[in-house]
């Protein structure tokens, strides 16, 4: 503590604070980006459909395949959410890559983005 008495001992430490929140903001900025960026795509067990969502987990691109015509409606729906599910699943094992790999993983920015991520509803239903 009697560093902080001295002038030069406290520009330098919070000059170093400084740094750290700088760094901190440029991690978590790129971090952000890297997220917004995501794209994951999933197929179901039986290739019926192949599903891409983005980070959120929000469906972008759905293709069904030639087999659909030979199962029940209700199979290709239970394909679909399977495949939706295994995509949403990557996109979150992906942003918490990033996480790492910009923040660290014990970093606290870290740490509040991964909850934010797992907040998310998984199903559209499951909204507020």
């Amino acid at each position: 503590m009697d560093e902080l008495l001295d002038p030069d001992a406290s520009r330098a430490y919070l000059r170093d604070w400084q740094d750290r929140i700088e760094r901190t903001t440029a991690n978590t900025r790129e971090a952000g980006d890297r997220i917004a960026a995501i794209r994951a795509a999933a197929r179901d067990g039986n290739a019926l459909t192949e599903v891409t969502v983005d980070s959120a987990g929000t469906l972008l691109d759905i293709r069904f395949t030639d087999r659909i015509q030979r199962v029940p409606p209700d199979a290709v729906a239970r394909a679909v959410m399977a495949a939706a599910e295994t995509a949403r699943r990557r996109a979150a094992d992906e942003a918490r890559r990033i996480i790492d790999d910009t923040l660290g993983p014990g970093s606290v920015a870290g740490r509040a983005i991964t909850a934010q991520i797992a907040r998310r509803p998984e199903h559209p239903g499951d909204l507020p």
